[in-house]
């Protein structure tokens, strides 16, 4: 008895010793672009496989920069895709070429917000109303850089509703801060958002109704990958597939982010608080080792 239990003692420990040398030797460079919640879950997903082996790179990419990377193998993995309406055209020119795994965020919204005490309730009544939604001297609606979804959809909606204001594109920060100025004196703004994001927690916030659906009736966000990276890591692979967050977690994740002024400190707060959730992502790596 006492032979055969130091004999499994060992197996054990010449397992544990084995799937910690190869995630030792394992690199992985992860996609990421300037929005709030892919730079809450890519720092989260950083420090996780950092503790288990993994050599992570967050390489910050514009939208079209990170399929063109994944497709040429540049970039192993992205965590935000947003089918099928947001990033279709986005994976059109590659859609044989990267693998589109499991979702991990159900009921996505997106489109033009106000805040609350904003007294228009859809998107053709901004037409009526547009000099109220100055900003730098002209009707305006405030969005995020350019060669994003939300911005073509935009210059779609204002096309299409005939609005006499014009898209003002910048970053994703840069418009919170214009929209945190607003509502600090509870001043007519609108702007380009979508949810998840940590704003529909801060501010008191809604979505002007969209007649003809010009932003879609909403999304899932699954991640996806470089072809071959599913066979290149089976237990990765199958880590990401277990992957799930609610609304409220994910929220809770970019609060943090965002009192704490920094993404590492933010989901270092979260991970210790949300262990026992991530051990279920992580327990889905077993089978596949």
């Amino acid at each position: 008895m006492k032979n055969t239990l130091i004999g499994m003692l060992a197996a054990a420990a010449l397992t544990t010793t084995f799937s910690a040398a190869q995630a030792a030797d394992k690199t992985l460079t992860i996609g990421t672009n300037n929005w709030a919640e892919n730079i809450a879950v890519s720092n989260l997903w950083k420090l996780v496989l950092e503790q288990h082996g993994y050599d992570v790179r967050l390489a910050n990419v514009g939208k079209s920069a990170l399929y063109a990377g994944m497709n040429s193998k540049d970039i192993d993995v992205g965590l935000e895709i947003w089918l099928p309406h947001t990033d279709k055209s986005f994976l059109a020119p590659y859609k044989d070429t990267l693998e589109v795994h499991d979702a991990w965020y159900d009921e996505t919204g997106l489109g033009l917000v106000v805040p609350s005490y904003v007294d228009i309730d859809s998107i053709p009544e901004l037409a009526a109303h547009a000099d109220e939604f100055a900003y730098q001297g002209r009707p305006s609606i405030l969005g995020i850089d350019p060669g994003s979804a939300i911005a073509g959809m935009t210059d779609e909606a204002i096309s299409a509703y005939d609005l006499p204001l014009t898209q003002i594109n910048s970053s994703e920060p840069a418009m919170m801060s214009a929209l945190d100025r607003a509502y600090r004196t509870q001043q007519p703004i609108v702007v380009t958002l979508w949810n998840p994001h940590w704003a529909f927690a801060d501010y008191d916030l809604k979505y002007l109704d969209d007649p003809q659906g010009i932003y879609g009736e909403g999304d899932t966000i699954y991640w996806f990958s470089r072809q071959g990276f599913g066979e290149d890591d089976p237990w990765l692979t199958a880590v990401l597939d277990a992957w799930h967050m609610s609304d409220e977690s994910l929220s809770e994740l970019m609060s943090q982010i965002e009192e704490r002024g920094d993404p590492v400190a933010g989901a270092k707060t979260w991970i210790a608080d949300n262990q026992e959730q991530i051990n279920a992502w992580l327990a889905a790596g077993q089978a596949a080792r």
